[in-house]
């Protein structure tokens, strides 16, 4: 259950994330409200499943997930563009991620 908690609560992570870069220094309401409502829900979750996973591993995977689906939510809206390095860099993190797991 920790795991299942962890990995939705880096998806809360990339939602605030870009919520918290469209808000435009909190001069935009609707974003900035998602964003207080996504953060809230992401630490909740990670520090929840920090209960019962280690921190490290927990947060380097909470913030992998949230890194990964920031950068891919930019690429699918056009604010950002997708090369192959950056396709490379991306997978480095999956990978550390996936390693960091298979350690654990």
């Amino acid at each position: 259950m920790s795991w299942l908690v962890l990995i939705l609560s880096g998806v809360f992570e990339a939602v605030w994330a870009t919520a918290l870069g469209r808000s435009e220094g909190f001069t935009k309401l609707g974003p900035s409200i998602v964003f207080v409502v996504a953060l809230v829900i992401s630490m909740g979750g990670l520090a929840y499943a920090m209960r019962e996973l280690p921190v490290g591993t927990s947060y380097a995977v909470w913030v992998a997930i949230g890194a990964v689906l920031a950068v891919i939510i930019g690429v699918v809206s056009g604010e950002e563009a997708m090369t192959v390095w950056r396709a490379l860099f991306l997978a480095m993190i999956v990978g550390g991620v996936i390693g960091l797991k298979a350690v654990s």
